[in-house]
């Protein structure tokens, strides 16, 4: 099955920032135009949660609480990729940070609502 991957998690110091990016391991997957491109995380001893989305037709953009204005999700069509630009991290940002589609269109933050998962990547916030 194809699955997504995700790229640039690491260590970084409490106001710093970090890109994560995720594309599909094969040619065959296909995001449509009413699909949901999101990120999740999980910190240890958490449930995993929503962190931000994007609806592929028309680009809008939603964001947990948490991270709105210091997170940004952006789409690249052609390459059938999202990333997450994050900027003045925080220690409780982290967590174990997740890619996946929604094809359902709806429900954004319900992750039984989405079909494929990357891994995981790793994003640490010191102190």
């Amino acid at each position: 099955q194809v699955q997504l991957v995700e790229y640039g998690g690491g260590w970084v110091q409490t106001g710093g920032s970090l890109t994560l990016a995720c594309a599909p391991s094969g040619r065959d997957f296909v995001i449509y135009a009413n699909n949901i491109m999101a990120w999740f995380r999980q910190a240890p001893g958490k449930e995993r949660e929503f962190v931000a989305g994007v609806t592929w037709r028309n680009y809008k953009r939603l964001y947990a609480d948490s991270v709105k204005g210091r997170f940004t999700i952006f789409r690249d069509a052609a390459e059938n990729s999202v990333s997450l630009q994050m900027n003045n991290l925080k220690p409780e940002d982290t967590a174990v940070y997740y890619c996946a589609r929604n094809p359902t269109g709806t429900s954004n933050a319900d992750e039984s609502k989405y079909d494929h998962w990357g891994q995981g990547v790793q994003v640490t916030v010191s102190s």
